[in-house]
């Protein structure tokens, strides 16, 4: 472990010509007809099975569905009609798609294994995987594990809920060295064998409650993670998340090796913080990292780099190459990032704080006081959770969105609250009411859908506001 050798399990059979073996001449339905669905739907193709795609949405809306036909893949768009559930033994889901639509139960009561696109290419990706979960951090933290272990010299695939379809690792073939996948809990409601044999997960906060019948029932769907796993994998969690403590003490969380991290108090082995810096102490042996150098900054990014530390120490990265990508590493577009400092103020974009657990994190880590600009669609969380730090935090909160008036509600008799009709409106109020020393901060705690096509473009809105305040 500590030898500074990348070791890579055993290469299995999992592969491009087992999933031709396994899949070629079944009936298989693909669900949903975003992204992950078109790569599930040309993969199953190749692979020579006959594959039907189906979405609520017309062909003619969804980008690259029309060149499904010229590789032999029937499309049954525009709600799900006409599909004789019968005649698959097969259905996978994409991730946006609820797991209880009725066409699901129908495919599950006529025999059909109903699994995601993760559980798919899980059974014949070749190389160990490394899968990232948890409600908040995923992406930062797959994103520097992934830099961490190509710096070290590890050909790793990176993808999964970070953009790139889990399937196309199958057909990457022999060359990759470890799989490292984000997992959302959309994932995990359709897994069977998924086992990684390093599972990360780093909190679990109220996200989703939409599409979940309670906060238990969506936590319980990120403890899948570890459900598969063996006495020689490896659960890496963080013990300061109150929920995982909780299932740690009472149940356990599988048969495989736990490992701690904690911003808060030591720990006998495990990752903690210890004056300035990051204590790895793990089988007899005892690392510190400076936090001082890491170019992520906040609590909840030492988090993170805590499990990127001991993922990479597990797979045999050495103490000083993780080190040295930590120091060049500053963080991803949209995650707390720095737009502007004018006249004294920062303006931050966190667009990628779709939820409350997010929100918490953001205000918990900046110093002074913020105007917010928060709201969009919601989904479901409880935003008098927020009602401490937004008292002590922020000095006005600024609410757009379909959210808007259910936020006011929680939160607008503790601060000077505004309601906005747009982010450009959002954006000039708050160039009036922050002053010297403020931090503007746009996390709207909610998803994008109401106003934009994704978290991105909001940001970007919200960046080329910001930079044409004079």
């Amino acid at each position: 472990m500590t030898d500074g050798k990348i070791h890579t399990a055993p290469r299995t059979c999992r592969s491009m010509q087992k999933a031709i073996d396994a899949l070629s001449g079944k009936q298989i339905l693909v669900v949903g007809l975003a992204g992950t669905g078109l790569a599930v739907c040309r993969f199953l193709s190749r692979c020579g099975a006959l594959v039907t795609g189906t979405d609520a949405t017309a062909a003619a809306s969804i980008p690259g569905a029309q060149a499904l036909d010229a590789i032999g893949v029937e499309l049954k768009t525009g709600g799900h009609q006409g599909i004789d559930t019968k005649a698959f033994s097969m259905a996978v889901v994409s991730p946006g798609v609820p797991s209880d639509i009725p066409l699901l139960k129908e495919l599950r009561a006529n025999g059909a294994e109903v699994i995601s696109d993760i559980e798919l290419a899980y059974r014949y990706i070749g190389s160990p995987v490394i899968a990232v979960a948890g409600t908040n951090g995923k992406t930062t933290t797959t994103t520097l594990l992934g830099k961490v272990l190509e710096d070290a010299g590890v050909k790793v695939f990176v993808g999964g809920n970070i953009g790139t379809p889990a399937v196309e690792c199958v057909e990457a073939g022999d060359d990759i060295d470890v799989c490292l996948l984000e997992i959302s809990s959309f994932h995990l409601e359709n897994t069977r064998s998924f086992n990684p044999h390093i599972g990360i997960l780093l909190n679990i906060t109220e996200d989703h409650l939409d599409r979940y019948e309670g906060f238990g029932h969506y936590a319980a769907t990120k403890f899948r993670l570890f459900e598969n796993q063996t006495a020689g994998d490896y659960a890496v969690v963080n013990i300061n998340d109150p929920v995982i403590a909780q299932r740690l003490s009472a149940e356990g969380l599988g048969r495989g090796k736990v490992v701690l991290f904690t911003v808060a108090g030591a720990l006998a082995e495990g990752l903690f913080l210890r004056g300035g810096d990051v204590v790895y102490s793990l089988s007899g042996v005892e690392e510190t990292y400076p936090v001082s150098e890491f170019g992520l900054k906040g609590l909840h990014n030492i988090e993170n780099i805590m499990a990127v530390i001991a993922s990479a120490r597990i797979s045999g990265v050495g103490r000083d190459s993780i080190m040295a990508t930590l120091r060049e590493f500053k963080g991803l577009h949209h995650r707390m990032e720095l737009v502007r400092t004018l006249n004294g103020v920062a303006y931050i974009d966190d667009s990628k704080g779709t939820n409350i657990g997010s929100l918490v994190m953001a205000l918990r880590g900046l110093a002074g006081r913020a105007v917010l600009i928060a709201g969009g669609r919601d989904k479901g969380g409880d935003y008098a959770v927020l009602a401490d730090l937004v008292r002590e935090k922020v000095k006005c909160l600024i609410l757009l969105g379909e959210a808007r008036f259910k936020m006011k509600d929680a939160l607008g008799a503790l601060t000077e609250t505004v309601l906005v009709e747009s982010l450009e409106e959002a954006v000039a109020l708050s160039s009036r009411k922050a002053e010297a020393g403020d931090t503007v901060l746009l996390c709207p705690a909610c998803s994008s859908f109401d106003m934009f096509k994704s978290y991105k473009e909001r940001g970007e809105r919200f960046r080329a506001f910001v930079e044409a305040l004079c």
